[in-house]
């Protein structure tokens, strides 16, 4: 086991991380930028170095700073988190050639499932069903169109190096399909370093299901069960549940098969979620691989007991996974709330600033993740996503009746956050009835993003 890991990483998720560690005896590094000081991650670290300025491009994503503060703190191992620099194939092997274990897939996992199309390919290879669209990138307008036409609209384009929403464009003809194409180009480039994007068959109204894995260097993976991560805007996810409401159990099983047979064929290592759109027929189709822990874990970890990143940590120092798929049980639900400091009433715009007054629930079944702290600021140079509201329950109703309790006691004043949102999803008839798609957000304010 390791002696010393440091977190790439900042916020609730270095937290989380820095919790594990002491639960595991060894001891942590916080990295952390300028404004980040009296951030907790850095408060209860045993040690913490600063990486860097404000902008995460001089800290959280400074490769330089953090491989020289892995090295002058002598860890054995970084943990990335989620984010930042979690799916930088090329981070993960900077990290190997100085002799430090990251903890996550090999470099090659990230670079195969983290190519959209590369992904596709090798979903389908394991037997995966993959929606119909193009075999490749589609590098001109008039090959688009081509595609387009042939699949049917309306159609997806979507970048290839992508993810969290940005170069996706919908398009329901022809006329839209080419200024989106030249749309979605800029802004993979923009954001990916890679202007390369591909086109799919968009599913109307789907529901976006996803399943945990975890697998070990021996070949050995499990399923930790589905979560549903519909309720979402503009792709970003808002709230969470396990088990979907939705999903019937013989898609559920075959998933949970499906999802453990595509990671053995890469020899997948470490934590990762096999993402599946489900139409209105409950046909389901591969979208991608996320090569990381999610924001959403804890709900996993709620119904199985499973500590999916003490997990994570003991599956990189090279032990097996202790787990066999029959001794996975799943017990109750569990829903996650994003807590972010946006105003869901002025189209969530951002809501930096310091918090004047603040209470955490809690109660039986209830677990806030979160590095916030009565006089802790808000910056503006990250995301905004401050915490997460984790209700447990015998039962779906009761898990519900549960978060509704603690968003009354969840009180972050004067900024902006999304509790009342989270409230209003709580009382809709439709999340209450389980029958809701990925348009839910934008059906519930009355308009369309």
């Amino acid at each position: 086991m390791f002696s010393k890991i440091l977190i790439a990483n900042r916020g609730e998720v270095a937290l989380r991380v820095i919790r594990a560690c002491k639960e595991l005896g060894i001891r942590t590094v916080a990295v952390y930028s300028e404004p980040d000081i009296n951030s907790l991650h850095v408060k209860f670290a045993d040690e913490a170095v600063c990486i860097g300025g404000a902008p995460a491009q001089n800290s959280y994503l400074n490769i330089p700073s953090i491989i020289s503060a892995a090295e002058i703190t002598d860890v054995e191992a970084i943990h990335p988190g989620y984010g930042f620099l979690a799916e930088d194939a090329h981070f993960a092997e900077i990290c190997e050639s100085c002799k430090i274990k990251f903890i996550g897939p090999t470099p090659e996992n990230i670079k195969l499932m983290g190519d959209k199309m590369a992904a596709k390919h090798t979903a389908k290879k394991a037997g995966l069903p993959t929606i119909p669209g193009s075999k490749t990138v589609v590098k001109t307008k008039e090959e688009a169109l081509k595609i387009s036409k042939e699949t049917g609209y309306p159609v997806i384009v979507k970048a290839a190096a992508g993810g969290g929403g940005k170069g996706m464009r919908i398009c329901h003809n022809d006329v839209r399909l080419v200024s989106a194409f030249l749309t979605a180009q800029r802004e993979a480039e923009a954001a990916f370093g890679n202007p390369d994007v591909y086109i799919e068959k968009y599913i109307e109204k789907p529901r976006h299901i996803e399943i945990q894995i975890l697998g070990d260097q021996y070949g050995h993976v499990v399923h930790l069960g589905e979560r549903d991560c519909t309720i979402q805007r503009r792709h970003q996810k808002l709230i969470e549940e396990t088990p979907s409401p939705m999903l019937d159990p013989k898609s559920k099983r075959r998933m949970g098969e499906l999802a453990v047979k595509c990671a053995r064929s890469i020899s997948y290592v470490n934590a990762g979620t096999i993402e599946f759109l489900l139409d209105s027929k409950n046909n389901f189709y591969f979208m991608e691989m996320n090569t990381r822990i999610q924001v959403e874990h804890p709900i996993t970890e709620a119904v199985t007991g499973v500590d999916i990143v003490k997990e994570q940590i003991r599956i990189s120092a090279g032990e097996q996974i202790r787990y066999k798929q029959d001794d996975i049980k799943f017990t109750g639900s569990a829903i996650e709330c994003r807590i972010n400091a946006e105003d869901p009433d002025n189209n969530f715009i951002p809501s930096p600033g310091k918090i004047l007054n603040l209470n955490l629930p809690g109660g039986h079944g209830i677990r806030v993740d979160s590095a916030v702290y009565q006089g802790y600021e808000i910056l503006p140079y990250y995301d905004s996503m401050i915490g997460k509201l984790i209700a447990y329950g015998s039962d779906r109703q009761q898990a519900i009746g549960k978060a509704r309790r603690a968003l009354d006691e969840f009180i972050i004043e004067p900024i902006k956050t999304t509790i009342p949102f989270h409230k209003r999803v709580m009382n809709d008839p439709a999340f209450l009835r389980g029958r809701f798609s990925t348009d839910f957000v934008e059906t519930l304010f009355g308009k369309a993003e």
